[in-house]
């Protein structure tokens, strides 16, 4: 699985990192987790807010930081 964190670094997308890796760590989940920075790989995703969370390549999130239980979901769902 490949997770991946966009943002340019503020304090939001720090925060959905941290989140992210606690949650795929409690659960044990096989993942990579990039963070993605640059302004134009960002803009490939559409998003027209940080942070954002692509799980396999599918934005699940953007403009906010998500529950844990809501990155649980999306994680458990895209290992089916």
């Amino acid at each position: 699985m490949n997770i991946k964190v966009l943002g340019t670094g503020c304090a939001k997308c720090k925060k959905l990192e941290e989140k992210v890796r606690e949650v795929v760590a409690l659960n044990n989940v096989n993942a990579t987790i990039e963070k993605v920075t640059e302004i134009q790989e960002i803009m490939k995703y559409g998003i027209m807010m940080t942070p954002g969370l692509v799980i396999n390549e599918k934005v699940v999130s953007y403009g906010s930081i998500p529950k844990d239980n809501q990155i649980t979901q999306w994680i458990m769902e895209a290992q089916l």
